[in-house]
This record gives structure tokens, C-alpha cells and sequence, in this order.
């Protein structure tokens, strides 16, 4: 009689293997393990059979639609004397009469995916269906990670901080990636199945996702979905009539359930912290150490010649194919990199956000962010765009009424400040810049530029003006109220100057896209004696600069001022981020699991103006949602809620609460909390 035969019934032990390979999260339902390291299942045999440890019984795992030996998506393999660390293996001891310990270890390059695994004694019967993660704790995985800190932070971690905002008036935006809640797994897997790499080659793509780099590059194509069957539409026009806007978004799962229950039809709408978001969320539920990294100052380089050409015309409107974001989010994921030189493992930048195309699909990376910081832009994948996005030189030229242009203003430190991504283990900030690029106008810094094969190189110590030209603002300015912005002139020279200047305020979106004039002055004729200054005040009212807005609360300010005796050009700007009102958290008790806790929430209203629809909704990691409407609140007035949540599981958690309007959205704060048993 087969082994077979003799067993009654298997189990899985999920209890102890999923706690054991850190996935005990995903719930103990199933059977969820990470490659590279053993997992451990009891064989119950029928009463009066036996089993030989002597015997010859051989294992076969297989993943994909079509199994194959040789794409290394089946795998057989027979019982040794002891687990192998390098490949797949299994072990057998006899625990009673009646039952027998099955340990099994599988290669720690093993494609990740659904498995089954079989007894091979001719018909192949099935043992147990598991599902195979990268594993950060396995030190011949190709994602391992040295400290459990890290670790925890970007595999585990559920919820985040994305940078948003200007590098003066950074703003946190906190974010679910719940990974580990129920049916995200899954979901995960569906976003491979559903890549035009599966639906082209299945087989090749099942064979293929051994490889973190293959996945990362799958997954940035996959999150938008301009070439495929992606998670997300992209969307920076301001109407979203026809689904939700960006800024809505606050967690990850209720973008790819969304996506999964309407049959992979993609949801709207997206921007690029939402896209990085939900990568950093497939990411790590994957078993990919994985961060989410903000870009002030980012270059949109169309024409990759690593330059940021901007030309204005006589309105001062720039009319350029170029643009710099005021911040984008792109994702890191941690791995080595054996198609690569020695010293580019580590973290490797990719952006799902669709800008440009790589290979005829719009993807980009993953590149070494190591590449970028040495300027090598031969390596893989996307180095030439990703360089130019934290170190394109700007110039600007100013475009005369006969056609010809004249060159205003150059910078080689406007891009890439203050790159940005959450501290391990803190809701801080921390600045990664250093990672990227060199200091700015250090020795090294231009000479990488020179290495990236830039031929139009800007000479950095130009002179200064004949004529100053600095914006000036106040420390804080909140929207609603209204408030003053300041141009100085200063005449640098010996002799008197004689200029015009025009000072002017835009509405702009965080991708640079401008919108309404909300605010202008001008001063002509005015003559400036040497070393004399005089400042031009613009007052920003609520009733001009409200309606133009966006939801991000930007606002651009431009001067441009012409000398008339040199007609010479000098131009600054400065973009401006308006402060919310904060919102005020009460806990009423002591978080338990399982038992339902009061929240008291409160945000006074800014604006002079009746709030309507006024929401406050509270969200967390294992923590069950909840939603409270407040009544239309007047000017000035302080609205009000109570939130109910249940914690599902004991432990540190974020709880966190937005506040949704007519008028004013997108509102976030929150508290760490510690649930007790």
C-alpha cells in the first residue's frame, strides 16, 4: 500500500508556522510561509497502518498554471536526514504511532506564489496548498535585511507617514498600507496574474518572480493602469466627477479591494503619493523591504538631456515642456542586485506613477539609488530619468516679442531637496538626500554631473545682479484668512536704476500645473537710488485665492522684474502652502481588545464661511473604521463628533482621524495608541 493511502488527515500547524515566519498577521486560517527557511506540518496516519522513516517518499511543490522542472516552478524532492538551507528539503520524525512531523524547507530563491505540495507516488496527491513570500530574515534570501528594527519598519510596519507639501512647510500625510488585512494577500497575488507579463508568457512569469527586481518593475507597471489591467487611473485635471479624488485616499486597502471586486477594472483616482502608496503596500505584503520616498523640487525631464529648460513669454506664463513638481513620491525596495556591479544592492528607487515609458510600458525602475548618487547612468532600469529628477541644472529663458529669447536665471540646486521618507520606529522624518546625490556644489557633486554626460553644464559662480529681486513671506498663513506677501528690489550697483515690476499670485497643484491669478500688483517707473530698496506688497485675500485653490493649498508667487536701462530680466518665485486648522483627539478610556472605545474629535473652522457635509471618519490598522457626520459649522465655529472603534488586536496601533468638507478636506491627525488584552 502507497504512504498515501495511510493518511487520514494533515495538519498544518498554522498557528506556530505563520508566528515563526512573521505572517501570522494574514490571519492562521492558511498557511503562509517565507522561503528559505522550514515550516513544519503533522501527518495523522489511519489506525493500524505504520510508518518507515527507511521508506522511499519523495515531495514535489509546484507553483503556476503550468508546472515545470524545468522553469524551476516544479520542484521534487525526497526526505533527507537534515534540512538543506540551499535548496529544497524535508525531514520526517515519527512523533507517535499514529502521526508523523513533515518538516520542509524550500529555496530561498524559489519563486514566491501559490504552491501546492504532493506526495509524488504516481497520481500526485495533495498534501497542502501554501502560499511562498520573500523572506528578509533569510540570509541567503536576495531581499535580507541585517537589523530586526528595519525589518519591522518596512515589512511589517501597517501604517506610514507620506511627505507632501514644499521643503519649508513639509506635511505629513498619514497612511494605511494595511498588508496584513484580511483578503490583501490575495489581492496581491491577483496584481501579478493580471500583468501583461503572466498574460503574455505565464510560464516564464511564474519562473520569473523568483526575483525582487522582476517583481518590483511587474509591480510599478501594474499600480497605474495606462498599459494594462492596473489598480489605478491617473488623474491631475481637478475633476474627478467620475470617482474619488486623490487627496480623498487614505489607506491602501480600500484601493486594490475596490480594484478586485469590480474585476480588475481600475479605480479612479490616483496622484503619486496614492500610486506609492499602494506599491509600498504590495510591496511588503509580498515579503519586499519597502519605504516610500518624497522628492521636493522634482524635474519632469522630457527630452533627457538632464536639463530643465523653462521659458516664459511676455505675460510671465511659463510655456515650457519641462516641469519641476513641487514634491513627487515614488517608492525604495530593499535587495541585491546580481545583474548589476558589487556595491548596487541596497535600495533601488521605482515610481508607479505613469509619467514616461520604459521599454514601451509606462514603468520606471528599479535603479540603485546608489547609481544615481555616482551618476552611472548605464545602469538598470531607468537611471537617465531618475538622475534628472533629484539632479537636473535649470535654466530660464524669457522668450521677446520678436521671437528671440533671452536667458534670465540659472540654478543647479533648485531640484532634489530635502528627499524625504519615515524614520524606523518613529513618526519622524528623516532626510535622505545624502543618498542620492552629493552636497550641492561640492566638488564631487559637479563632478558626477560631469560623469552623467551633461553637455550643457552651467557655470556656477555667475555674478550677481545689478538689481536683487527676493520674495519674502509671513511664518504663518492660514487659509481662510487673508494675508501679505512681499517683492524687494535692492539696487546693488553705483548707479541709479529704473525697473519695472510686476508681482503676481497663482493657484498651482503639487505636479506644478497652474491655475487662476488670485492676486497682482505692479510698480513702474520707480527709481532706485544705490544701495536703495523698496518691497511691493501683495495682499492674498481669502476671497480671491479660495476659489482657486486646490485641495494641496498651494499657492505660486512670481515676480518679474525688468531693469530699463539694460533690459535685463530678473525673476523669483516662491511657492507657498496655506496651514490647516488641527484637529483635537480625545480617547474617553483605556483601548482593549475587543471592547468598543469612544472617541471625542474636534477642528475649528478657519474660513469665513458656512461648512457644509462636514465628516469625520476614523481609521487604523486592526482598528475597525468608523464615521461620525457633524453638523453644518459655521465662521469660526468648532465642529464636533464622537467616533466609536473596536481594536481588533493587542499591541502598539495608529489610530487616525480625517475631517472631509465642501470647503475644506483632506484634514489629518492622530494618536499612538497601546491595546491592551
Amino acid at each position: 500500500m502507497g504512504f498515501v493511502h495511510q493518511i487520514e488527515r494533515v495538519d498544518l500547524v498554522c498557528g506556530v508556522n505563520n508566528v515563526e515566519h512573521h505572517t501570522e498577521l494574514n490571519g492562521v486560517d492558511r498557511l503562509v510561509v517565507r522561503r528559505g527557511q522550514p515550516f513544519t506540518m503533522t501527518l495523522h496516519l489511519r489506525p493500524g497502518t505504520a510508518f518507515k522513516l527507511g521508506a522511499s517518499i519523495n515531495l514535489i511543490a509546484t507553483t503556476g498554471p503550468e508546472p515545470s522542472e524545468v522553469m524551476d516552478t516544479a520542484i521534487k524532492f525526497g526526505l533527507n536526514k537534515f534540512i538543506s538551507p540551499a535548496r529544497w528539503s524535508a525531514t520526517a520524525e515519527l512523533k507517535s504511532e499514529s502521526a508523523v512531523s513533515l518538516t520542509v524547507c524550500s529555496h530561498p530563491a524559489a519563486p514566491i506564489g501559490l504552491y501546492q505540495l504532493a506526495l509524488d507516488q504516481g497520481t500526485g496527491v495533495s498534501l497542502c496548498q501554501f502560499v511562498l513570500l520573500f523572506n528578509p530574515w533569510c540570509k541567503r534570501d536576495s531581499v535580507y535585511m541585517v537589523k530586526e528594527a528595519e525589518r519591522q519598519e518596512y515589512v511589517l510596519s501597517q501604517d506610514g507617514l507620506i511627505y507632501r507639501g514644499k521643503p519649508k512647510c513639509i506635511s505629513e500625510l498619514l497612511w494605511t498600507f494595511g498588508q496584513f488585512e484580511p483578503g490583501i494577500l490575495n489581492i496581491c497575488l491577483k496584481v501579478l496574474d493580471q500583468s501583461l507579463k503572466h498574460l503574455q508568457d505565464p510560464i516564464q512569469d511564474c519562473s520569473d518572480r523568483r526575483s525582487p527586481v522582476y517583481i518590483t518593475r511587474v509591480l510599478s507597471a501594474m499600480i497605474n493602469s495606462e498599459d494594462d489591467k492596473g489598480v489605478l487611473v491617473g488623474n491631475w485635471s481637478g475633476n474627478y466627477e467620475h470617482g474619488i479624488r486623490p487627496t480623498a485616499w487614505k489607506d491602501s486597502g480600500s484601493i486594490l479591494r475596490q480594484w478586485y471586486n469590480q474585476k480588475c477594472r481600475a479605480v479612479e483616482y490616483g496622484q503619486c503619493w496614492v500610486f506609492a502608496a499602494v506599491a509600498c503596500t504590495v510591496s511588503r505584503a509580498l515579503g519586499i523591504p519597502c519605504r516610500v520616498v518624497t522628492n521636493y523640487g522634482s524635474a519632469h525631464d522630457t527630452n533627457s538631456n538632464l536639463v530643465i529648460e523653462r521659458y516664459y513669454n511676455k505675460f510671465a506664463e511659463d510655456i515650457s515642456d519641462d516641469a519641476i513638481w513641487n514634491f513627487h513620491v515614488w517608492v525604495e525596495s530593499w535587495m541585491t542586485r546580481p545583474d548589476l556591479q558589487l556595491g548596487y544592492e541596497g535600495w533601488q528607487a521605482s515610481d508607479p506613477t505613469p509619467q514616461e515609458t520604459s521599454d514601451g510600458v509606462f514603468c520606471c525602475g528599479p535603479v540603485p539609488v546608489r547609481a544615481i548618487k555616482e551618476g552611472d547612468l548605464s545602469a538598470k532600469y531607468d537611471a537617465p530619468f531618475v538622475y534628472a529628477e533629484v539632479n537636473a541644472d535649470v535654466v530660464e529663458y524669457a522668450i521677446l516679442d520678436d521671437g528671440s529669447t533671452v536667458k534670465i536665471d540659472s540654478s543647479t540646486t533648485e531640484v532634489g531637496q530635502c528627499i524625504s521618507t519615515k524614520a524606523v520606529g518613529r513618526d519622524e522624518r528623516e532626510d535622505i538626500t545624502h543618498l542620492y546625490k552629493y552636497p550641492e556644489g561640492s566638488e564631487e557633486e559637479r563632478q558626477v554631473f560631469e560623469k552623467a554626460n551633461h553637455q550643457n553644464r552651467l557655470i556656477q559662480n555667475e555674478e550677481e545682479p545689478g538689481l536683487k529681486l527676493k520674495i519674502k513671506v509671513n511664518p504663518s498663513m492660514m487659509v481662510g484668512s487673508d494675508f501679505d506677501v512681499y517683492a524687494q528690489v535692492k539696487n546693488n550697483t553705483d548707479s541709479k536704476k529704473s525697473f519695472r515690476l510686476t508681482f503676481y499670485a497663482q493657484a498651482v497643484t503639487y505636479n506644478g500645473k497652474l491655475g487662476e491669478t488670485c492676486g497682482l500688483t505692479v510698480l513702474t517707473g520707480t527709481n532706485l537710488a544705490p544701495a536703495e530698496g523698496v518691497k511691493a506688497v501683495l495682499r492674498l485675500q481669502y476671497s480671491m485665492y479660495g476659489k482657486a485653490i486646490a485641495q494641496e493649498q498651494m499657492v505660486r508667487l512670481v515676480a518679474l522684474l525688468i531693469d530699463k536701462e539694460t533690459k535685463e530680466f530678473h525673476r523669483a518665485t516662491k511657492t507657498i502652502v496655506l496651514d490647516s486648522p488641527s484637529i483635537d483627539i480625545l480617547i474617553q478610556g483605556d483601548p482593549k481588545v475587543g471592547q468598543p472605545i469612544m472617541v471625542e474629535v474636534m477642528l475649528q473652522n478657519p474660513l469665513p464661511e458656512l461648512l457644509e457635509n462636514c465628516v469625520f471618519s476614523l481609521q487604523g490598522a486592526n482598528l475597525t473604521d468608523s464615521t461620525a457626520t457633524s453638523n453644518d459649522v459655521g465662521p469660526k465655529e468648532l465642529a464636533t463628533a464622537e467616533l466609536e472603534f473596536t481594536p481588533m488586536v493587542s499591541g502598539r496601533r495608529k489610530l487616525v482621524i480625517d475631517f472631509n468638507s465642501d470647503k475644506l478636506s483632506s484634514i489629518q491627525n492622530f494618536k499612538n495608541l497601546v491595546i491592551e488584552e
